[in-house]
């Protein structure tokens, strides 16, 4: 009998978009830390750092002016202003992770992800919604960052959001962290054995056929 000659996997993209106060980024620091070999896409923002966040582990934090010009030059595989401030995703750290066959998680923002969808059709799109209104009100408030009139864009921001759910192949709905995260994890298992994260799998294993 033939022996299978094990075909290269391709990088699978996983894309976590969700409303601003969901709970998003916790999602995302769990995965890693489970699976540290996922690469990771890190946006640049215009925006301030919060407590807590490093320029190149969080963000680029870059001037308005350092973000145009890496705009009018095409490096961005996605971008989008959100609240105000813009962020985009840097194209060639991307092309070379997935050239190698790494998978790549994005942590982006709806209309950035929107961009994902025609440009990575093959992505694995999450949408992670909070449990109620009030809750991302509070979750929003609690986190004693922003003044009452950007929560009230966010929230305003988040129905919007909320309305185009459906474009996404998954929900995960964050009223109970570690359950959230096991849904998580499981669509992330899952997408490593779909056809198009292994093309010349099926080829590889009828060639054995004699």
């Amino acid at each position: 009998m033939t022996d299978m000659r094990k075909p290269e996997r391709k990088g699978q993209v996983l894309v976590l978009c969700a409303p601003s106060g969901t709970g998003k980024s916790t999602l995302v620091r769990k995965l890693r830390s489970e699976f540290p070999q996922i690469g990771f896409s890190i946006s640049c923002t215009t925006r301030e750092p919060r407590t807590g966040e490093e320029d190149g582990r969080d963000y680029y934090f870059l001037t308005v002016d350092q973000f145009n010009e890496k705009l009018e030059n095409g490096d961005f595989a996605e971008w989008a202003e959100v609240h105000g401030n813009f962020y985009g995703t840097p194209k060639e750290p991307v092309e070379q992770m997935l050239f190698k066959g790494m998978d790549i998680l994005f942590d982006i923002d709806f209309q950035g992800c929107m961009q994902l969808m025609e440009s990575m059709p093959d992505g694995v799109f999450v949408f992670l919604m909070p449990p109620s209104y009030g809750e991302l009100k509070s979750r929003l408030e609690g986190r004693n960052t922003d003044s009452e009139s950007v929560i009230s864009r966010r929230l305003r921001n988040a129905m919007k959001e909320m309305a185009s759910a459906p474009k996404f192949e998954y929900w995960i709905v964050n009223d109970d962290l570690e359950r959230a995260y096991g849904e998580l994890k499981s669509i992330y298992l899952a997408g490593k054995n779909r056809p198009c994260s292994n093309p010349g799998l099926l080829e590889s294993i009828l060639s054995t056929w004699e």
